[in-house]
């Protein structure tokens, strides 16, 4: 019997996650998809735009008890993911020593140990030629000042994407991180309430970055960086100091006195 064919993605109620999982059914045959995040009510409303059975899993991927509950339900669905998008995380400019614990923690959790353990969970349920993305940002390349713990969870989200990839690769199971720049979507709301970064000089709609996500999906490289102002960034993070690159973010942001 033919196992059921699914999709997973995290963080589909808003952003790059859910232009992702609303734009999976047209490029992959499914037979369900399964999308996650805390918001039932906003995973239920994507539900009912697609023409594909969507299972809506309110989880909280902090959370110990999420985590076993989506292990439980591969064990009893038995699917075979074709693709694993993990796209839930979030951020939050402060000061290092300003940052509330629950925040500094908050991101390490999420960013790095949720996705870590999601990924875990799914492997087992991959076959041959099956992806999984995962949503790092351009700040995986730099230190980042006043996003200092953010910068770090994306930098483990790169390394640990790329070098899973190459483990990966006599299974025939791809890993593909995706390092957006600043992107229009909800993630500002948190991250910058404060109004801690004040230049933009480039704002990436998700609905572009999904769409560089599914290109990149079709290659063969282990990272990909959308847009001529993410890699022209990308770009002088490789060339130049990263003592220079930071002085000049600090003085783009008027954070040197701060």
């Amino acid at each position: 019997m033919k196992k059921k064919q699914i999709a997973i993605v995290t963080g589909a109620s808003s952003g790059i996650g859910r232009r992702i999982a609303a734009g999976l059914p047209a490029r992959y045959s499914l037979d369900e998809l399964w999308v996650i995040a805390r918001s039932g009510d906003k995973l239920r409303a994507l539900r009912e735009e697609l023409n594909i059975p969507v299972r809506a899993l309110p989880f909280d991927l902090t959370k110990e008890e999420s985590i076993s509950a989506l292990r439980t339900l591969l064990k009893e669905e038995q699917p075979e993911i074709k693709v694993l998008v993990n796209a839930s995380g979030y951020g939050k400019f402060e000061r290092f020593d300003r940052i509330a614990e629950t925040d500094a923690a908050g991101m390490v959790d999420l960013n790095c140990r949720a996705l870590t353990l999601v990924m875990q969970a799914a492997l087992p349920y991959c076959a041959k030629g099956s992806i999984i993305v995962n949503i790092a940002s351009v700040a995986a390349f730099q230190p980042v000042p006043f996003g200092a713990e953010y910068a770090a969870t994306k930098a483990y989200v790169l390394a640990l994407s790329r070098a899973v990839n190459k483990e990966l690769r006599p299974r025939g199971i791809r890993v593909l991180a995706v390092c957006p720049y600043w992107t229009k979507t909800d993630f500002f709301d948190r991250a910058n309430g404060d109004n801690v970064i004040t230049h933009f000089d480039c704002m990436y709609d998700p609905a572009f970055i999904a769409n560089k996500t599914f290109k990149a999906m079709k290659k063969k490289k282990d990272y990909v960086v959308p847009g001529f102002v993410a890699k022209a960034t990308h770009a002088l993070t490789k060339l130049l100091p990263h003592s220079l690159v930071m002085r000049v973010f600090l003085a783009q942001q008027h954070l040197n006195n701060k």
